[in-house]
């Protein structure tokens, strides 16, 4: 972790490091003051691209038999998916708020410190490098794999190892374009964009076609056997939910975007109304092909319905999803990296992932242990089962910074605010955060406790690690070795004007 005593061996470090490489980086690798920082390079098309890159993901191709089991109708899990909708845009614009007011990346983590001060905000840091973050990878990575080699295997599963392979492949490949250059990234990312709604495109058109012919008798008795079991349904919410995580990744990157005043809030309000569209018309059209018990038992609900509406051509659906998830894949790895640079930099992680190379400007050492992490996330076996835990900890993790929101509008009311919303909004999305939170409780005790102990699980390690300034003088050198010797090999440096913050 960052010591005090690390200060002058880092300033020392970063002047050898900036007189080794400054006579052979060339003037487009700096900015136009010569300082070594993170370029704003994403507009708002990448922005757009980056929320709905993330957003959809595998979920929506799998998302809609959970929420329709704990709903128990079709009618019910329509409501549902239409109210996740509505939950995802009131925390959107939430946090256009903390996003224009607070202008630095890492998302929650920088609006809880912000807000509730450095302890809070490093077990927001734990919890994301511990889980939320490698394990969202993991699973896009591992359905990106599944279905990649689904042609390959179409009448059994493949085999895991095969899946694990191909899964860190992925990873490693998309961790070193994220290294090379933001530039590459965001393109990539606008390029899947595309597959992801052409996918969709066509599961809504084949669906649509019939619905108009008059194939409606799944929808005649939509509200039969509806769930009265506000557990269930939180649980279905849940499901929904998790089809639209990733929604705050444009937050993530906010010191890389050029004009976040306009373009962070702009692309939330696009965004995440289009999805919301895009979902609810792709389950009228899953609604209107299957009938619920097609739906309850299919481990892959898209193909399932391209099987059946796209006959020979049903082989193409298995490669758009795969497309969708390597997209996501992309944006959870361009987004997630900050928020360890950003803590690492703010001295809540080693000083080492606070590092950006000097020709690429990108934040070299952050993205590299993101990869790391989700790597060791796929070894450890079926990381799916982890997927309720996920989901808790994702609704904690979103809501504490809207309650700093408010906490910061009565502390700090001359706070410049370019973008500031209506004070019923942040109320109405803590109230929906709140019964997310509570009602698991009576359904899956075991699993939210879990992700409880996992939260508080970084208590000691802030204590040992963090607080406790006077540490043995081989622990600040064995620091300091490592953050010499990264800097020599991959060519970085700390920011321009953060320097300090590595103490």
């Amino acid at each position: 972790m960052a010591q005090t005593a690390e200060t002058d061996n880092m300033m020392n470090i970063e002047t050898i490091s900036d007189a080794s490489v400054s006579s052979s980086t060339t003037d487009s690798s700096l900015n136009s003051n010569n300082s070594i920082k993170l370029k704003r390079n994403l507009g708002l098309r990448n922005g757009i691209a980056i929320i709905i890159g993330i957003i959809i993901g595998s979920g929506i191709f799998v998302s809609p038999t959970g929420v329709l089991h704990d709903a128990g109708s079709v009618g019910m899990a329509l409501m549902i998916w239409l109210l996740c909708g509505i939950a995802t845009l009131l925390g959107g614009l939430c946090y256009a708020e903390l996003g224009t007011s607070i202008p630095v990346s890492g998302g929650p983590y920088s609006y809880i410190y912000e807000a509730f001060g450095r302890l809070p905000a490093f077990l927001t840091l734990w919890i994301s490098v511990l889980m939320r973050t490698p394990t969202g990878n993991a699973i896009m990575a591992l359905t990106f794999a599944n279905y990649v080699l689904y042609p390959v295997f179409p009448d059994c599963q493949p085999p895991h190892e095969a899946k694990v392979l191909l899964a860190a492949i992925s990873i490693c490949f998309l961790s070193f374009l994220n290294c090379a250059s933001v530039d590459w990234a965001a393109r990539l990312q606008d390029v899947f964009m595309f597959f992801k709604i052409l996918a969709l495109g066509i599961i809504i058109v084949a669906g649509m076609i019939p619905l108009f012919k008059g194939n409606t008798e799944h929808f005649e008795k939509p509200f039969e056997s509806t769930t009265r079991d506000p557990g269930k349904i939180s649980l279905a919410i849940y499901a929904g939910l998790f089809s639209f995580s990733g929604w705050d990744g444009f937050n993530f990157v906010t010191e890389e975007i050029r004009n976040p005043k306009r373009n962070l809030p702009l692309a939330i309000w696009i965004s995440i109304p289009l999805c919301t569209i895009v979902y609810l018309l792709v389950n009228v059209a899953f609604f209107t092909v299957l009938d619920q018990h097609e739906i309850l038992t299919s481990s892959a609900i898209a193909v399932t319905f391209s099987q059946k509406m796209l006959g020979v051509m049903s082989f193409l659906m298995p490669v758009f999803v795969a497309f969708s998830c390597f997209g996501s894949l992309n944006g959870s790895l361009l987004t997630g990296s900050r928020s360890f640079f950003v803590g690492a930099r703010d001295g809540n992680l080693p000083s080492v992932m606070a590092l950006v190379n000097v020709k690429c400007l990108t934040p070299i050492t952050s993205v590299i242990f993101g990869g790391i992490m989700s790597l060791i996330m796929i070894s450890t076996g079926d990381v799916f089962e982890l997927i309720t835990y996920f989901e808790f900890v994702e609704s904690l993790l979103l809501g504490a910074p809207v309650l700093g929101l408010l906490y910061l509008r009565w502390k700090k009311p001359d706070m410049p605010r370019p973008v500031k919303v209506h004070i019923i909004i942040p109320i109405m999305y803590l109230v929906v955060v709140t019964f997310l939170l509570l009602f698991p409780w009576l359904e899956s005790p075991v699993e939210t406790m879990w992700g409880v102990v996992m939260i508080l699980s970084g208590l000691p390690i802030y204590l040992i690690f963090i607080s406790w300034n006077f540490k043995p003088k081989c622990v600040e050198k064995f620091v300091y070795n490592i953050t010499k010797y990264t800097q020599l090999i991959f060519y970085c440096v700390p920011q321009e004007g953060y320097e300090e913050k590595l103490a």
